[in-house]
């Protein structure tokens, strides 16, 4: 068999790429991303990887560039995989592979196509998420599906907890796949896009909290984009303060409103838009060091 092209990054990225290379198989190139200013990157590099085992890496923003494309076909790749690279592929370089050009998405496809979907499905209140292996084509997470694998999501799960979660089910369905997809014997099921969901890039600013929304969506939205991602933020306390973990609380008030703060023996809550409130567990007002419960507590009751 010929070899094989990989367009990785991030913590499936490189755990599916070191499967492929612990397994002996022939990656004759890996493209991945520079690791972009300011952001906190949680996984280990697949460029360093690859150069350990002495694969030739090329560091890209995407492949679009013309050039790529005979860089790709001077390899003679019989397999493209993309574990989760972070732009699409143009269609041009995914008929190169005889055997096939296929993606890692980390979702239960047709659900949750797009950026960000273990983000995304936390931040919706699924249940449960996963890894689907798919064939790549002009359209986003709209190939045919190979193989998936489910993994729960808990109710107070935080994203990087669920994402690894799914780089492990990405794993297993690599090492279960292939096998079949080097004998040609794989199955190709069409996915049904009319019974899934596409959601686009989150932004930071899209981390502000909306207390008119009910208190299980604004405690959704904290696990969903807590670290190692930038955080839900509110001003409602003065300052931004950036919440890195809430509850769900039973505490009921009098004469609440969205965004009314009050202070229990022993943290600090705010109503949301269901009447029922949201405790703060973890905190950081601007400019200060994080605050669990109390200290958060201590710092709310001093302002007044």
């Amino acid at each position: 068999m010929s070899g094989i092209v990989i367009a990785a990054y991030g913590d499936v990225g490189y755990r599916c790429t070191k499967w492929l290379l612990d397994a002996g198989e022939p990656v004759r190139l890996v493209y991945t991303h520079p690791d972009a200013p300011g952001e906190e990157r949680w996984w280990e590099s697949v460029a360093d990887l690859a150069r350990s085992r002495g694969v030739p890496v090329k560091l890209v923003a995407s492949l679009d560039a013309p050039s790529e494309e005979a860089v790709v076909r001077a390899v003679e790749p019989h397999f493209l995989f993309s574990f989760y690279f972070r732009k699409l592929i143009p269609a041009r370089i995914l008929s190169i592979p005889p055997k096939g050009a296929l993606n890692m998405h980390g979702s239960l496809l047709p659900a949750f196509r797009g950026r960000s979907p273990v983000n995304w499905a936390i931040l919706k209140g699924a249940p449960v998420t996963g890894a689907s292996l798919h064939y790549m084509t002009e359209k986003p997470d709209a190939g045919d599906l190979v193989d998936q694998e489910a993994v729960p999501i808990g109710p107070d799960d935080e994203a990087l907890t669920v994402a690894r979660r799914v780089t492990e089910a990405a794993v297993a369905v690599l090492a279960r796949s292939w096998p079949k997809l080097k004998a040609g014997t794989a199955s190709r099921t069409p996915l049904d896009l009319a019974k899934g969901s596409y959601f686009g890039g989150r932004k930071p600013e899209d981390g502000l909290i909306d207390w008119l929304r009910p208190a299980q969506e604004v405690h959704d939205l904290v696990r969903a984009v807590t670290r190692p991602w930038p955080g839900a933020f509110t001003d409602v306390l003065g300052p931004r303060v950036t919440i890195w973990r809430t509850r769900l609380s039973g505490y009921g008030g009098h004469d609440t409103f969205p965004g009314k703060i009050e202070l229990t023996e022993k943290s600090v809550i705010v109503f949301c838009g269901d009447d029922r409130p949201v405790e703060i567990l973890l905190a950081r007002p601007e400019g200060q060091p994080d605050m669990n419960e109390a200290a958060f507590r201590a710092w709310t009751l001093a302002r007044g």
